[in-house]
């Protein structure tokens, strides 16, 4: 009985030995050259890229300041931004109307741009240029016009999916 029980404690104190020495293990902070402070690399990793043991170091945690409280005790997020602010009808409508001017001129421009685009390209069959006498380079030119000729409809695309966004003008 009393040899039981010594074995017990002889057990006990060794699983004790090996989890505090886990723990410990656990603990291992290495510092690494470039200011780095790391637990995630095994001791081999910490050898080849010079890292030195920095043992039962204490971890600090720093935690991000505290937003600061809005005079008047409101939270921040009922405080009124600029862009939230109503807007007049009447501004509103002059807004609209700039900006549509400023999309209509951009989708002008975008699709005289794709119309050259286009012509050049004359239906897949440009003319070869002085300098395209191997034929893959040819072919390597009639892609990249292909490319961008359908990127410049995607533009045009979007500008007319935008313009249809905004209210129509009364001029």
């Amino acid at each position: 009985m009393m040899k039981r029980l010594v074995n017990e404690l002889w057990i006990g104190a060794l699983l004790v030995g090996v989890v505090g020495s886990v723990a410990a293990q656990s603990t291992i902070v290495y510092r690494c050259p470039n200011n780095e402070y790391t637990s995630q690399i095994t001791a081999q990793e910490a050898k080849t890229r010079g890292c030195r043991t920095i043992e039962g170091a204490p971890i600090t945690i720093v935690a991000p300041p505290k937003p600061r409280p809005v005079a008047g005790g409101a939270p921040p997020s009922a405080v009124a931004r600029a862009s939230d602010a109503k807007v007049d009808a009447g501004e509103q409508r002059s807004r609209d109307s700039d900006a549509r001017k400023i999309l209509e001129s951009e989708l002008k421009g975008e699709e005289a741009k794709l119309a050259e685009m286009q012509k050049e390209f004359n239906n897949g069959e440009p003319e070869r240029q002085g300098g395209e006498r191997n034929y893959q380079k040819y072919l390597d030119r009639v892609e990249e016009m292909r490319a961008a000729i359908a990127r410049k409809q995607s533009d045009v695309a979007a500008l007319k999916r935008e313009l249809a966004k905004l209210p129509a003008s009364k001029e």
